[in-house]
């Protein structure tokens, strides 16, 4: 009885094992008898190429300079008495900074005055009598004499008055003070700086390949990173004759009309030379373009359909400028190309991909 059990347990066992072999071997049959389900195209953000009409820019970084910038000294030593100015305002040109201790020389100044008077009636005496024959001519030449003389003194004296009273030579903003009521000045000690804001210098470098793209007149676009958005114009007004011996470039000076003085002397500046005007000009977003050793290249859409879906492929391009966030490519692209400008590093070459707008635009149709 036991072996007969035995026999029946093995005999179903079989059975069911074979039914489950018969169901796995139909459900491979019937998994590769259906056709694969097609993935989803991917989504991108393209854009469609446009030329337009641009002028390229040849950009560089620099700094600015000051055209009129000084230090206010001193020409001759004394004692600050008066101090007629306040650090980091604007001052006219000919307004009084400092007045050093002239009570010297202005009380030897009455005095050459008075000799000055004397000598001048003295002359006037001389002139009426040498005529007659009152007085000889050598008294006359010395009366002469005399009075040049004073009168050279109170020139001399008051110059040196002149230069105790500093004041500035052109109109801008006065620097920090660096000195005090009563202190004792040397000729060239520093007072403080002025420095006139309406007018900058933008000094930057080219490479020398880029010497024929420069010339005077050209405009210059300066922006600086304390005002984002913000486009200052200048105009090239020198180039340095000569290249540099280490670095191969050329230095460019640009001037800058600062009359709001937002800009200031020793600023970092971007500066981008606008160079000869094109009628039609590719530009993709800096975003677009992906850099390697072999080269610039973009993702472009082809064989759309009337869904937005087409195939992803690998254009070889000639980027030039960089402006704004933006690329002027020289070969490689014409009017009508679509380009990925965003998700182009999941895209493979030949995959399906849809713009995102074609996209956005199906789901509307069929809500």
């Amino acid at each position: 009885m036991s072996v007969r059990r035995s026999v029946l347990y093995a005999a179903g066992a079989l059975f069911v094992l074979s039914g489950a072999l018969f169901l796995w071997r139909t459900e491979r049959v019937s998994a590769a008898d259906r056709p694969a389900v097609p993935s989803p195209p991917l989504p991108v953000e393209t854009m469609v190429v446009q030329p337009k009409a641009d002028a390229p820019t040849l950009d560089a970084v620099g700094s600015l300079e000051a055209v009129r910038q000084v230090t206010i000294a001193p020409e001759v030593a004394g004692r600050v008495v008066g101090i007629e100015f306040v650090a980091g305002t604007q001052v006219r040109a000919g307004q009084t900074l400092v007045q050093l201790y002239d009570a010297p020389e202005q009380a030897k100044l009455a005095g050459l005055q008075a000799k000055v008077d004397y000598t001048r009636r003295q002359f006037a005496r001389a002139e009426q009598l040498v005529p007659n024959g009152a007085e000889p001519k050598a008294t006359f030449d010395a009366r002469r004499y005399e009075l040049d003389a004073a009168r050279a003194d109170i020139r001399e004296t008051q110059a040196v008055i002149t230069q105790k009273l500093i004041r500035a030579p052109f109109s801008g903003v006065i620097g920090l003070r660096r000195v005090n009521l009563g202190q004792y000045l040397n000729p060239g000690d520093a007072i403080a700086t002025l420095t006139d804001l309406s007018v900058l210098y933008a000094n930057f470098t080219v490479p020398q390949k880029e010497l024929g793209r420069v010339s005077l007149g050209q405009t210059v676009r300066v922006t600086a990173d304390p005002y984002p958005g913000r486009t200052f114009e200048a105009r090239v007004t020198a180039i340095e004759p000569q290249v540099g011996d280490e670095t191969r470039n050329i230095t460019v000076q640009a001037t800058v009309n600062n009359t709001d003085q937002l800009l200031r002397p020793g600023m970092y500046i971007d500066a981008h030379v606008v160079l000869q005007r094109r009628d039609a000009v590719i530009s993709v977003p800096d975003t677009a373009v992906q850099t390697s050793q072999a080269g610039d290249t973009v993702i472009v859409v082809e064989q759309r359909d009337g869904r937005g879906v087409g195939f992803a492929r690998v254009r070889q391009v000639r980027a030039g400028a960089r402006e704004r966030g933006r690329i002027v490519i020289e070969d490689g692209l014409r009017a009508g190309d679509v380009v990925v400008t965003t998700g182009q590093l999941r895209v493979a070459p030949g995959e399906k991909v849809q713009t995102l707008a074609d996209a956005a635009t199906q789901r509307e149709t069929v809500r």
